[in-house]
């Protein structure tokens, strides 16, 4: 995927959820019920923080990764296949300034897809993960229109190679989860910042942003960083460095 790095900087139901769907049971009730114990605590907000001066040009080891950790089978149909992290390619037209960054979920405090989503499907942990429950998702794609960066793919096939941690359905909306299976069991990293580490680029950093102590914290605050449409005051949980 390429455009112009301006461009890339400036990416610009009720009826449904009371529709009965058994006697007595309501789609948007069966979205209220959902077990209030989340492997999830107030005191941690997860995040990453990409330095695109360090991510390499035709490097795809995160995605790679992604795809191989959460069980993601390509189609050969770029344009439907889901991709929860995608590589995309920016230029600066008066300089000729070419850097390439990986652009999943945002995980944003203020997610516009939980805003729209009918079901409630879509739904922010308590730690800042933005996830789906693929249980009550009606696959209305909602999530996707207002979703600014992009990051939400549908299911257009059926699935095979399921992870029992990670359980896709046709019809349903997905996007990255910062690896929260890892994350509940207390690995300290994702995938994708597992993979560049590997690749010795060390591009993509995770870690608590609520932690004054941790190294993501320490390299916010003494380094200049970027939100993608910082303008729609989202407070996303994905910074950049070095756009």
């Amino acid at each position: 995927m390429s455009m112009n790095r301006r461009d890339f900087l400036a990416l610009g139901g009720a009826a449904i959820a009371g529709t009965a769907i058994a006697p007595g049971i309501r789609l948007i009730e069966l979205a209220q019920a959902r077990s209030p114990e989340e492997a999830a605590s107030a005191a941690h907000r997860w995040g990453l923080l990409i330095d695109t001066s360090k991510c390499q040009d035709g490097c795809t080891a995160c995605v790679d990764a992604c795809h191989e950790e959460n069980g993601i089978q390509s189609h050969g149909r770029p344009a439907t296949d889901a991709q929860w992290i995608r590589k995309v390619t920016l230029k600066d037209k008066q300089t000729g300034y070419v850097e390439s960054l990986p652009l999943m979920c945002q995980h944003c405090e203020h997610p516009p897809c939980v805003d729209v989503c009918p079901t409630g499907a879509s739904f922010k942990r308590i730690d800042g993960i933005v996830l789906v429950d693929r249980h009550i998702c009606i696959g209305c794609r909602y999530c996707m229109m207002a979703c600014p960066y992009k990051a939400r793919s549908f299911v257009h096939e059926d699935t095979t190679g399921q992870k029992t941690y990670n359980p896709r359905g046709k019809g349903c909306v997905e996007s990255c989860t910062l690896c929260v299976h890892k994350i509940d069991r207390g690995d300290g990293t994702t995938a994708c910042a597992e993979a560049c580490k590997k690749e010795g680029h060390q591009a993509i950093l995770f870690g608590d942003l609520k932690d004054p102590g941790s190294e993501i914290s320490k390299r916010l605050a003494s380094q200049p960083s970027q939100q993608l449409r910082a303008d729609l005051k989202l407070n996303t949980g994905v910074r950049y460095q070095g756009l």
